[in-house]
């Protein structure tokens, strides 16, 4: 970390460290418009702000959401600080992703019946071929 404005910075190698993923996923996330950190030459230097973002990015992507739209609530955030819509969008998100994950445990409730099912046919099976 160096501090060189007072408010800290970290290399992209820092980052990646303290968060365990690749300096590869770091840089596509700038690609993405997710993270713009300063240059120095060829060296990037994040901010705190980078910093942040990156740790909802990461945590935006463990919920399930893309990174269009975690994209998204960043653009809503440096368009309104009052986060006042932000919260809202984030709120209808969040109602999506648990409809999408409340479908997703029906869908596999089906299947494990389904497979408890072909189970017992093929243990039944192999009893009759036994006996």
């Amino acid at each position: 970390m160096q501090d060189t404005n007072k408010e800290p910075t970290y290399s992209i190698s820092e980052l990646a460290k303290e968060f365990d993923i690749t300096t590869r996923s770091i840089r596509f996330y700038e690609d993405q418009g997710l993270l713009s950190p300063e240059r120095n030459g060829q060296t990037r230097i994040y901010s705190k702000r980078d910093k942040v973002r990156l740790k909802l990015i990461l945590r935006g992507k463990r919920l399930g959401f893309t990174l269009a739209e975690t994209g998204r609530l960043f653009e809503l955030y440096d368009a309104d600080k009052s986060s006042e819509k932000q919260l809202h969008t984030m709120l209808q998100l969040i109602e999506e992703k648990k409809a999408d994950l409340s479908q997703q445990m029906d869908d596999i409730k089906v299947v494990l019946m389904e497979l408890v099912t072909a189970e017992r046919r093929c243990l039944d099976t192999l009893k009759e071929l036994q006996d």
